[in-house]
């Protein structure tokens, strides 16, 4: 979107942003990566809001932005149902054949003694996508009745929370992996899971870019599901903004967000101390992780440990490059990524860092974007130790450094959803403002 398509915002003496020409339709919102208030057209069909001091989303703006969600998630709800209830793979080996489907790594990693990583299989790929979207289709087809019930607000919290924990296009990825392994063992037959894995990928994405959930918490308020109190009441309290519903409201530390019931802080509680706690496991579990193999291949009495550089290395010695580097990026660096760059931001916060104040925040976008992809390589072995399981003469076994790695991942993960980037333009001075002030 150019520059000259979105909302026109300006600053005042206060660090406060007011949208020029539209004021009398604004509503208040604070950004969540720098915490900047600012006032915001409450419509504005087709154009994105961005923060003009981050360049962070702050919403996006669609036509319809209730009924095509609701078809979407309706068909994306159908596709993930038959998908996940359909052939995934088909291996054939010596006159035996084994069959699988797309959760079946979970029941191989419990045979192995790792439990951590079959509840981490089921949970983003089976519990959390449907999950959403039958929390989804609840709000949404609950907004579409004469008379919503007065609880939609909670699914909607629910459906918020678990955004980050459906990895069925990463599954994907991880699937293809295994797959140019798989071939050069036996023959691999593609099931309709395939396929219907790809479609409903797709319907995800498109779904998710379609819904907006500031829409339906504007839904829900206008038709009296949610409290309509004053954003700004005359005195006592501060401008606290929900990290749930994002909307902002003057009120006392600690009180109920009086939309959606979430408790307000002004920011993340105990952010720095807890954001450490699970880098530092992280780093810890990171050199197991490398160090002790992921899985056992034994083929015809032959084969060993294989370590996630080793198998690296071997698809480079296969001239699968692009495969190489998709493992290598996913498994090595972005993992090494997080807990640097987490590391960067937490020191920043703690000294009070002036210094590239918007380039660490795009690097926490960053951080918290590719956290997911890391699970690729537990993804891969969960692939293969769900078919080669063929006794003497071949078979694939996950091993502790798999459950190292999984542990880092969703570390990883929790730190950057702990962490509140808001805190590093907090120690920089970028925030000070009278309480006293109004946007």
């Amino acid at each position: 979107m150019s520059a000259s398509a979105r909302p026109t915002l300006r600053c005042d003496n206060a660090g406060t942003v007011h949208d020029a020409g539209r004021a009398g339709g604004a509503i208040p919102r604070e950004c969540d990566d720098c915490g900047l208030l600012l006032s915001m057209p409450r419509e504005a069909v087709g154009i994105d809001s961005r923060c003009p001091r981050c360049n962070a989303a702050l919403r996006q703006h669609h036509a319809s932005p209730l009924d095509a969600p609701f078809a979407l998630a309706i068909a994306s709800l159908m596709l993930c149902v038959i998908t996940l209830t359909m052939p995934f793979l088909t291996l054939r080996l010596l006159g035996q054949v084994r069959g699988s489907r797309v959760e079946s790594g979970a029941a191989a990693f419990v045979e192995d003694g790792l439990w951590l990583l079959a509840v981490i299989v089921v949970v983003t790929l089976v519990l959390v996508p449907l999950a959403r979207l039958l929390l989804r289709l609840t709000v949404l087809g609950g907004l579409r009745l004469r008379r919503p019930p007065p609880w939609l607000g909670l699914p909607l919290r629910w459906h918020e929370h678990l955004g980050a924990w459906g990895m069925l296009e990463v599954f994907l990825f991880g699937a293809l992996v295994s797959y140019t392994r798989l071939v050069d063992l036996a023959e691999v037959e593609l099931g309709p899971a395939v396929y219907g894995l790809g479609a409903v990928v797709l319907a995800l994405v498109a779904a998710d870019a379609a819904f907006e959930p500031q829409a339906a918490w504007d839904a829900l308020e206008a038709r009296g599901i949610a409290a309509r109190t004053p954003p700004y009441p005359a005195r006592g309290g501060r401008m606290l903004s929900c990290h749930c519903c994002r909307k902002v409201t003057r009120v006392a530390e600690g009180t109920a967000c009086p939309r959606c019931g979430t408790a307000l802080h002004h920011r993340k509680r105990n952010s720095v101390s807890r954001s450490w706690a699970l880098v530092t496991a992280a780093a810890v579990l990171y050199v197991p992780a490398n160090y002790y193999p992921v899985m056992t291949i034994v083929t015809l009495g032959q084969g060993g440990p294989h370590t996630i550089m080793g198998g690296v290395v071997e698809f480079i010695h296969s001239g699968f490059w692009p495969l190489a580097v998709i493992v290598f990026l996913a498994s090595v660096a972005v993992p090494m990524l997080k807990l640097v760059g987490l590391s960067v931001m937490l020191l920043s916060v703690q000294r009070r860092s002036r210094l590239h104040l918007y380039r660490k925040t795009q690097l926490y976008r960053v951080v918290e974007a590719l956290g997911r992809w890391s699970m690729i390589d537990v993804f891969v072995v969960s692939v293969l130790i769900a078919l080669v399981r063929f006794g003497a003469v071949a078979s694939i076994h996950a091993e502790l450094g798999a459950a190292c790695f999984g542990a880092v991942v969703i570390l990883t993960m929790v730190a950057a959803e702990t962490f509140d980037p808001r805190l590093m333009w907090d120690a920089a001075g970028a925030n000070d403002r009278k309480e006293s002030d109004r946007p």
